[in-house]
């Protein structure tokens, strides 16, 4: 029996600027990849149905920028959220110890019952992956260090690329299998208009306003 009713789950996404976050999210939402996506400026906001067996599962979607400056708003974002997912990029160590610190940040500040995704993008530049030292000399990170610090921190964990698609629906599949079938409203504390006014902020004062992102965002609750 099919429930009619969508479950609805606020998703933050976290990590690095350049990891891959927007991309992520434009191949999940529109099954769609842009070679030359400019960074996100504050957060963008926007929503997926998935479904899972006879369950529908409403992602509310907030893709946050990755720069340092911004860093101070994330709280403002992952507040309420039933699930996180931390981005790093499999070719760059550095941005997975930068994973590791959000991560810590959410055991300390986010919901108890988070649902958090460790994921190493970009695995589509590793290539020849049958030649092993060619592989390792592309691939920056190993995915059984990764692997063992996901299970000891009770995180799912998933390699994926935005750019060909590749472990992305296997990704958010985890991730609506780990959301309780009973769950409040994403936004119950908070409303996204506010957030969506804040993100309208940051851009003026940034002085980088993208009038075509906010519009959208704004008018269809999609920002790209």
């Amino acid at each position: 029996m099919t429930t009619t009713k969508p479950t609805q789950v606020k998703l933050v996404l976290l990590g690095e600027a350049a990891v891959g976050k927007s991309s992520l999210v434009l191949r999940f939402i529109n099954n769609d990849f842009q070679e030359n996506k400019g960074p996100t400026i504050g957060a963008a906001f926007l929503t997926q149905k998935y479904h899972l067996d006879d369950r529908v599962i409403k992602f509310e979607i907030w893709d946050t920028a990755g720069q340092e400056r911004f860093h101070s708003l994330a709280p403002m974002y992952y507040r309420n959220a039933q699930a996180a997912v931390v981005l790093y990029d499999i070719t760059k160590a550095t941005s997975l110890e930068n994973a590791k610190s959000w991560i810590k940040e959410l055991q300390r500040q986010a919901s108890p019952n988070i649902v958090v995704a460790l994921v190493g993008n970009k695995i589509d530049l590793i290539v020849a992956a049958e030649e092993a030292d060619e592989t390792c000399m592309i691939r920056g990170i190993s995915t059984e260090e990764v692997e063992t610090y996901a299970s000891e921190n009770g995180l799912i964990y998933c390699e994926t690329s935005a750019k060909n698609g590749q472990g992305i629906n296997e990704l958010f599949a985890k991730i609506a299998k780990e959301i309780p079938l009973e769950q409040k409203p994403a936004f119950s504390q908070t409303h996204p208009r506010t957030l969506e006014i804040e993100r309208t902020r940051i851009d003026l004062t940034d002085g980088n306003q993208d009038n075509g992102n906010v519009n959208t965002m704004l008018a269809s609750g999609c920002a790209c």
